[in-house]
């Protein structure tokens, strides 16, 4: 009831006139920053911060806040369209969006898409009010075995649903661990894979991997067969969703939030894990499992509403442990820093104005972004009628700024390139480009992990299955790798049945 009346009290705060125009400039600029491949709401929002000097603090956040959403959107966006994640959250929505689009659906692929983010911000956001101290105690008591076991998961999971064969999968998955592997290690601080440059001893960024597999990757596999292409231009479609399809997404809209929340609690890879998670689990619960690859919209909606109750997860470390789970969520507790707030179990106490304020904000953003984004479907579907070369120019250009942006060495340059060739080589054999992106983003920390929980175990492997929670991860690993065996027994024991009644009823005939 406290939270309640707190929460009202926020919305008397979020509402004031100027803290709106806050929301909603927050809003804009965060879709649009998020359209651009490459900067993502992380580097939007550090960009940001000398700018929000002269504000209060109220609303700065409320700023950063929709910022931090819109741009979650606009990553989306970019990624259906054009086959481009503008940041790597929107990974997943590519799969199926990016088909979607190709066959004429890209209205209806981005109006689930903010349908999804909606459902998932609002859901997000009221666990946020309801669970925030629940979750928060039940996040430190996850150690690192328990991460260990969640990034194998993800790492077992994503190889397994995607591409023609898991030898692909496996194979994608090792390429993307291996650039992984570029830079200091963490541990001893001896060179990896960095051909003894200075500037690689700092690693890859994984901006410049997602951008080179996706972007670069794409614009020189569209270039390579642009001559083959029939060059007509592809069919915008209806702006909203027919019965079939709400019939088909309100399930995921609501299952996304379940999934993706508990992981933006947790430091275990930001928005990253909960889409490929969510991706996963509608792929085995679809009823219309062979359009998954081809343009399934439960590929789009799920993950996409699992990615904004992420997002509001985020937040709940953040605000009460002072525990940033994100890269985003680091950049908010330096701005906090900045004016003299230390985020943590007294926040709540000392900053109720602020923090309230904030959280109330998250709904009104939530609303202006469904407003701002649901009539703009069709016209950023319209996109996909620019000639061919010239689009793919402007995301070359695009992705060449943002990759440049990152960290403003031009030899960041000649990386984007040399992996984009490895991601159009990719696409040339079939193997799978998210399970490479997977094993960049996840590959390190999983490392450290690994490494974390064998030091406190002295070396004991058994340290890495010797909590709860690892043991009941690694039996849903386990279950994943053993269901296509399970399944062919499971029809192999069905056909013999099946062959055994008939032979009854011809002998009995």
């Amino acid at each position: 009831m406290d939270s309640l009346n707190s929460l009202i009290d926020g919305f008397g705060t979020a509402l004031t006139p100027m803290n709106l125009l806050w929301a909603a400039i927050g809003v804009l600029l965060g879709t649009a920053i998020g359209v651009l491949p490459g900067i993502g709401p992380a580097m939007a929002v550090a960009l940001l911060l000398p700018v929000t000097y002269g504000l209060d603090p109220t609303g700065a956040f409320i700023m950063f806040a929709g910022i931090y959403y819109g741009a979650m959107f606009g990553g989306s966006t970019t990624s259906i369209l054009l086959n481009t994640p503008g940041e790597s959250a929107a990974v997943v929505a590519a799969i199926e969006g990016n088909p979607m689009a190709k066959a004429g659906r890209g209205a209806q692929a981005l109006a689930a898409a903010a349908i999804g983010h909606f459902a998932g911000g609002m859901i997000g956001t009221i666990l946020l009010v309801v669970l925030a101290p629940t979750v928060a105690s039940l996040a430190i008591g996850i150690g690192a075995p328990d991460y260990f076991a969640i990034m194998v998961l993800a790492f077992i999971a994503v190889t397994s649903v995607l591409g023609a064969s898991r030898i692909r999968g496996i194979a994608s998955l090792l390429i993307g661990l291996t650039i992984g592997l570029v830079g200091l290690d963490q541990m001893t601080g001896q060179q990896r894979l960095t051909f003894g440059s200075l500037h690689l001893a700092d690693g890859v960024d994984v901006v410049i991997v997602a951008v080179g597999l996706f972007a670069i990757g794409e614009a020189l596999w569209v270039a390579a067969h642009l001559r083959r292409s029939t060059g007509k231009p592809i069919p915008v479609g209806r702006p909203w969703l027919g019965r079939a399809d709400l019939k088909r997404t309100w399930k995921p809209w609501l299952r996304g939030p379940v999934i993706g929340f508990p992981f933006g609690a947790i430091p275990a890879g930001g928005a990253e894990i909960p889409t490929f998670l969510s991706y996963v689990t509608e792929k085995r619960l679809s009823k219309h499992r062979d359009q998954f690859g081809k343009g399934a919209i439960e590929g789009v909606a799920g993950p996409e509403a699992a990615a904004s109750a992420s997002a509001a997860g985020t937040l709940v470390s953040m605000l009460t442990l002072g525990l940033p789970t994100t890269a985003v969520a680091a950049v908010m507790l330096a701005a906090f820093q900045q004016y003299g707030i230390q985020p943590g179990p007294l926040l709540f106490e000392r900053e109720p104005e602020l923090v309230w304020g904030l959280i109330a904000s998250l709904f009104v953003g939530m609303v202006l972004l469904l407003a701002l984004n649901l009539p703009l479907a069709p016209v950023w579907a319209k996109l996909l009628r620019i000639p061919r070369p010239y689009l793919y120019a402007g995301i070359l250009f695009f992705a060449a700024v943002g990759a440049y942006a990152v960290g403003g060495e031009s030899l960041d340059l000649v990386i984007l390139l040399v992996i984009g060739l490895i991601g159009f080589g990719m696409r040339r054999y079939g193997l799978p480009v998210l399970p490479a992106v997977i094993g960049v983003i996840l590959g390190p920390a999983a490392e450290q992990q690994l490494r974390r929980a064998l030091q406190i175990s002295d070396g004991s492997v058994t340290g890495l299955v010797n909590t709860p929670f690892s043991v009941t991860v690694y039996a849903v690993v386990v279950l994943i790798v053993a269901w296509p065996l399970i399944g062919r027994l499971i029809a192999r024991l069905r056909g013999g049945r099946k062959t055994a009644e008939e032979s009854r009823t011809v002998s009995g005939g």
